[in-house]
């Protein structure tokens, strides 16, 4: 019905992540299907739940769904599924050896936690650190507070990505990482890192460093993304997986 909804080929290929019984071994009286495509419907439109089309389940239990569906950790998992399936449509290895890694701040709204200024982009809000591999696949992402310098937060994007993806070989990041996240590259992790140079003194596209932007630029396309809208970081951390869920599954089938 929306342009947002799953196919039937791309339900097929992930309806066992979300096809499982409640604790009493019911079923559910929702259809799960249609369960997913009210939350892509809200994180694409941007909407409130409240404002869900009466077509769509009660936005209470689409909303309740998709709680339990982030404590459990399902968006992820789904997401590390699809890395693993859209490069072997591709012809490449399953699994990275190259990831890139860069940071956009964004502005919040409401009461949000974890909140700070990004004094070199003049931003009030959270940032967005994420790591893709060479085809702008989403590996890791984590948000934080704006005011969090790249060199220090990198550090854990870095070690993150690569406990998730023991095959990579060495990192790309700009020059802000220079100093404690490129020691910690060295050092900690044992591997290599390339940074980026501009150059020069205005907009150039810098090979490599532009499949992160783009990713980046995907995840914005979905409006709910546009902005930091959510309360808890965790929460604004997996609106960004499901969004890139929805742009990888279009890839993978």
């Amino acid at each position: 019905m929306y342009p947002s909804d799953l196919t039937d080929i791309e339900w097929e290929g992930i309806k066992h992540f979300f096809d499982r019984p409640d604790s009493r071994g019911n079923k559910g009286y929702h259809d799960k299907r249609t369960i997913v495509n009210a939350i892509f419907y809200v994180i694409k439109g941007g909407i409130q739940w409240r404002m869900l089309p009466n077509d769509f389940p009660p936005w209470e239990t689409v909303y309740n769904h998709f709680y339990r569906l982030c404590k459990r950790g399902i968006w992820e998992k789904v997401l590390d599924f699809l890395n693993t399936k859209h490069p072997k449509k591709e012809n490449r290895e399953a699994t990275p050896s190259y990831a890139i890694v860069d940071s956009q701040s964004v502005k919040t709204q409401y009461a949000s936690e974890d909140i700070g200024f990004d004094g070199g982009k003049k931003v009030k809000g959270r940032k967005r650190h994420i790591s893709v591999d060479i085809l702008g696949n989403l590996l890791c992402i984590k948000v934080h507070a704006a005011n969090i310098h790249d060199t220090k937060a990198g550090c854990d994007i870095f070690q993150t990505t690569l406990q998730k993806n023991s095959t990579i070989k060495a990192f790309s990041a700009d020059a802000g990482y220079r100093g404690t996240s490129v020691d910690n590259v060295h050092d900690v992790l044992s591997k290599m890192i390339d940074i980026s140079i501009k150059i020069k003194d205005e907009f150039a596209v810098l090979p490599k460093r532009w499949i992160v932007e783009r990713t980046f630029a995907w995840i914005n396309n979905f409006r709910r993304a546009s902005k930091d809208f959510e309360i808890l970081t965790s929460t604004a951390e997996n609106i960004a997986r499901i969004a890139m869920i929805r742009i990888t599954l279009k890839k993978c089938f």
